[in-house]
């Protein structure tokens, strides 16, 4: 019940106020009722820190990033690269949305991008329908690539054992094949709406400089994150290097305050998953676990990782993708890196069938509607049944297949 109310709150977020409202209280009522022992929600809460710290540090990152012009500079080069053609524009948000998932995170795609998306439509004089669905689609489906893309990713990350370079190189293939067949999807889904293109308006206005500064930072960023693994040091500490860079020059620049950096980390967003991780470790220890543990397919041949991919995507879609992974990943970690991955491309891919399958499903949502752009749940709905089945066993498919040769 208590996880419902957590999950509830969450979508709804009645009166606009923040998730961990309904969270640190459950969290709390968890431990006072005895539902998790406090020595378990410590344990809880130590897990989860490193991974809590990389996000405050990432969410600080993507911010400074959006201040130093990178994602104008995107806009602007998807608008020239488009030239008022929405099928070409449709490509050139895959990619940008792609790579700045992987490397920035879901959060930079959906918060930073998604705008600038609805800014280019109008731009170019196209509709924006197809291409601001392609956010939220791929901010879940596009995070696969690196353990810092997204918050499951990192939990998944340090159950399997693997290093930065090894992970990335397991998933490199399975995060191909799954955006090619969300773009096959999208291409027929939305044909009608990509065949509506409108002439390209005058654009008087110099291109925004390119961000140097910016893309330098965020390169060393990732270089630090491969070094750091070599050495068996948090990626946490990488993240938090790259955003004190971007924050400082920000700070001393005088085009932030203190205040901005500290808001900026989204620090209630950060006592939600904590306080969610405790929720979720609490119906784990009553049952949760026992009747998973049952229905989990064994081992990694493909028929196993199939049906543990297919496990995760459905659990994703009834409880939310973080609550899923922090259920399985100790369930599927016995069986190795390939069960974990599994579990991670089901998590991943399959919230993008309901608006509750992921957070950041439920945040684009809310973008979008402050936009006064309409989502309709059917249309939503049907694009899912369409696009999730086939990404995600192809997906499996190829992380199968990157297993045996790797």
């Amino acid at each position: 019940m208590l996880l419902a109310a957590v999950l509830a709150w969450a979508v709804v977020r009645p009166f606009g106020l923040p998730e961990a409202v309904m969270a640190v209280p459950a969290a709390g009522i968890a431990v006072a009722t005895g539902a998790i022992s406090l020595d378990h929600a410590r344990a809880e809460a130590e897990r989860l820190g490193p991974v809590v710290g990389f996000l405050a540090a990432v969410l600080v990152l993507a911010h400074f990033c959006d201040v130093e012009g990178l994602f104008r500079a995107c806009g602007a080069w998807m608008a020239r690269w488009a030239a008022g053609r929405p099928v070409r524009l449709l490509t050139a948000v895959f990619a940008l949305a792609s790579a700045i998932t992987a490397v920035l995170s879901l959060d930079a795609t959906i918060v930073l991008l998604t705008p600038v998306v609805f800014a280019t439509a109008a731009r170019t004089g196209v509709r924006p329908k197809p291409h601001v669905y392609a956010c939220t689609h791929l901010s879940n489906t596009a995070s696969l690539l690196l353990p810092v893309s997204n918050l499951t990713n990192l939990l998944a990350f340090a159950a399997s054992g693997l290093s930065f370079t090894r992970f990335a190189a397991l998933m490199a293939l399975p995060w191909l094949v799954a955006i090619g067949a969300e773009y096959v999807v999208f291409r027929r889904f939305f044909a009608r709406d990509l065949a509506a293109a409108a002439p390209l308006g005058e654009d008087s206005g110099e291109p925004p400089r390119l961000p140097l500064f910016a893309l330098v930072t965020v390169g060393c960023t990732l270089a630090g994150f491969v070094v750091a693994s070599a050495f068996g040091v948090e990626p946490a500490w990488m993240a938090a290097a790259g955003a004190l860079v971007l924050a400082g020059r920000a700070l001393v620049r005088r085009r932030a305050t203190p205040l901005t950096v500290v808001r900026a980390a989204a620090p209630s967003f950060l006592a939600f998953v904590l306080a969610l991780g405790i929720v979720v470790r609490a119906v784990v220890d009553n049952g949760l676990a026992d009747v998973l543990g049952r229905v989990l397919p064994g081992g990694t041949g493909l028929p196993a990782l199939l049906g543990i991919a297919a496990l995760a995507a459905v659990l994703a879609n009834l409880i939310n993708n973080l609550p899923a992974v922090l259920v399985l990943l100790p369930l599927a970690a016995p069986a190795g890196p390939g069960a974990v991955l599994a579990v991670l491309l089901g998590v991943n891919i399959g919230p993008n069938l309901t608006y509750a399958g992921s957070l950041a499903t439920l945040l684009w949502r809310r973008i979008v509607h402050q936009h006064e752009h309409g989502v309709d749940l059917g249309e939503f709905t049907r694009l899912g049944l369409l696009a999730v089945p086939s990404s995600l066993a192809v997906a499996v498919v190829a992380l199968w297949g990157s297993l045996q040769i790797l």
